[in-house]
């Protein structure tokens, strides 16, 4: 079998996740190799190890299709931010466990391959050859195997390279994890423990009024004293603002989908694919292996592309199909019933004409030089764009529109006067232009603004300790003889019944994990509880039913859940031992000096994400 995986040169796509190998819920592989090729080349650097911009765009972009996948909304700019930093963190997650496969030694048999290739088949390939009851069929697999062509078996050693050594790193990190029996059961208990409790809650906020209680001056005086932390405020500033979004027009976005349009035509024209795909698709994985996705799962791509997919004819060219990542032009190969298909594609990115690019920096360049004469409001007019009056803080510097403005911040609260007009400053999402209107030095909110928020976390005070008082004062009376039905109708309370519930459940009324959740599990038949209280009220519970766990239940699964917990501790300890390599590796992050445009007098398009 190696003989027939290493009898071919030209590597294709088998499937699209080899590119993404996940191992316990952990991101091991940017891809199957390992290496890096074209783009924009280093960004950044992990000890002697280069941080190349396409390992980076393959993590950023299928971080994005995840995110874009779990909500309806677009993603807005600090989402995109913080899955651009989560990006960088995985490439270097990934170039750290390489360089520790290096300095450990641990490689990789011919043999073990294919033995793995054999008996271990990729998750992505498991569902061709599952059966309804979930028995998997290794016959079909070992014929499959040997019809394969010579081209997709290399790949498939190259994946098996890659997964081998990490699984081995894996057991190394993770060695001596183990869970007894006593463990596993209290575990087991405590997810399947039940009980049933009725309570009456004092419900302090709204059982006493505001004028029971007085609060002292001298009290707030004390609090303001001792309690100064909670007061700190950061430097603060009014601003006038313009934001330039760099986000493609309507008008670019049709034009993306009119060349999309035109690469299709030129392809039923007779154009070769592969070359096209080369030359001009934006999804540089694929294009440098002529558009080819490879064999894929339904449900792995992102929507529009995965029902189009799957719904178009064999052998035909679809309209261009518009997703997050731009326009697409895909070509079905083969597919296999509605379980899995083979495709390649040609990418047209939606990005800003050169036309809409040079209007932006040319408008950029005016309102600047605007800037210089004129105050914001005369700027705003005679530019024909809008100005607006926001509040930023010195910790968190953020404008609608453009992100964190780490840049303008410097300015405002370091150089500017009221008045005085920014130059124009730039984000990632958006060229913007600041108006200093006042500022406001860090320091302690002063006594009488803050004398409101004291006043009343005081009096939520003192209403809790009055709702511990009377609950006492229940339980003293339940516990000389009273019903709990009498005590709630002499104090105009209701009586409210939990039904069955476990440790972990959320408990109308009673809440999630806290210390009511805590005291219902240990009380007795026939015995009420202490006062108990949570940050927000104050109960008594009464036991009504307790269910105990099903030791028998818990015998039957104690192998699986063995290995489940064992499985959390082995990522627990592997986020842990990575933490740790990160601490001690010398990272360099260039991606703001890269990525940036090069010179302000020269047009730079977008990046395409």
């Amino acid at each position: 079998m190696m003989r027939q995986m290493r009898a071919a040169t030209k590597p294709i796509m088998l499937v699209t996740a080899f590119a993404f190998v996940c191992l316990m819920v952990f991101e091991w592989g940017m891809d199957i190799s390992g290496q890096s090729s074209g783009g924009l080349g280093e960004i950044g650097r992990v000890n002697s190890d280069a941080v190349m911009y396409t390992e980076y765009m393959a993590a950023y972009r299928n971080l994005y299709d995840e995110v874009q996948a779990s909500q309806e909304e677009p993603i807005s700019s600090q989402q995109n931010t913080e899955i651009e930093d989560a990006a960088f963190d995985e490439v270097v997650n990934q170039l750290l466990i390489r360089q520790e496969l290096r300095r450990r030694g641990i490689g990789v048999s011919d043999q073990e391959i294919s033995q793995a290739a054999q008996l271990s088949p990729p998750g992505e390939l498991r569902p061709q050859f599952t059966d309804e009851e979930g028995q998997f069929d290794f016959n079909g697999y070992q014929i499959f195997l040997a019809t394969l062509p010579a081209e997709q078996l290399l790949l498939l050693e190259a994946y098996y390279r890659d997964v081998i050594p990490r699984g081995k790193l894996l057991r190394q990190v993770s060695a001596g994890i183990y869970l007894s029996d006593a463990e596993l059961w209290q575990l087991w208990k405590d997810q399947n423990e039940q009980v049933e409790v009725r309570y009456l809650a004092f419900d302090p906020a709204n059982r006493y009024e505001d004028g029971q209680f007085s609060i002292p001056d001298s009290e707030i005086e004390e609090y303001y004293r001792d309690q100064q932390e909670e007061f700190e405020v950061p430097a603060r500033a009014a601003v006038k603002v313009i934001v330039l979004d760099k986000t493609p027009t309507a008008a670019d976005t049709a034009a993306s989908g009119e060349r999309a349009g035109e690469i299709r035509q030129e392809l039923l024209d007779g154009a070769d694919f592969a070359e096209t795909a080369r030359q001009t698709s934006a999804d540089q994985g694929s294009a440098e292996l002529g558009g080819e996705l490879g064999v894929f799962p339904k449900g792995r791509m992102t929507g529009a592309f995965d029902s189009t997919v799957f719904s178009t004819p064999v052998g035909e060219l679809t309209e261009p199909i518009k997703t997050a990542f731009g326009y697409h032009v895909i070509e079905i190969q083969e597919r296999w019933a509605q379980d899995s298909a083979q495709a390649r594609h040609v990418l047209v990115p939606v990005e800003r004409t050169d036309e809409s690019e040079i209007a932006l920096l040319t408008l950029a360049d005016s309102i600047e030089d605007l800037g210089e004469s004129m105050v914001m409001e005369e700027v705003g007019t005679a530019a024909g764009v809008n100005v607006q009056t926001v509040d930023i803080s010195q910790n968190f510097p953020f404008l609608v529109g453009a992100g964190q403005i780490s840049e303008g911040a410097d300015w405002v609260f370091e150089e500017a006067s009221a008045g005085d007009v920014s130059p124009v400053f730039e984000t990632a999402q958006a060229f913007y232009m600041l108006e200093l209107v006042s500022s406001e030095p860090e320091g302690v909110l002063p006594l009488e603004q803050a004398r409101a928020a004291i006043e009343s976390t005081l009096l939520f005070e003192r209403k809790m300790s009055q709702a511990r008082i009377d609950g006492q004062t229940a339980v003293a009376r339940i516990r000389s003889g009273e019903t709990l039905e009498d005590i709630a109708e002499d104090l105009g309370l209701e009586i409210s019944d939990t039904g069955l519930f476990s440790r972990s459940s959320f408990v109308p009324g009673l809440g999630r994990q806290n210390s009511a959740i805590g005291a219902a599990f240990g009380l007795r038949s026939g015995e009420v509880s202490e006062v108990v209280t949570t940050p927000t009220n104050a109960f008594i519970l009464d036991l009504v039913g307790y269910v105990p766990a099903d030791s028998a239940a818990w015998i039957g699964q104690r192998v699986e859940q063995r290995q489940t917990q064992v499985l959390i501790l082995q990522q627990q300890r592997l986020q842990e031992w990575i933490d740790a390599l990160r601490a001690a590796a010398r990272i360099v992050d260039r991606r703001d000096v890269v990525l940036a445009p090069a010179d302000e007098d020269v047009v730079q398009l977008p990046m395409v994400f």
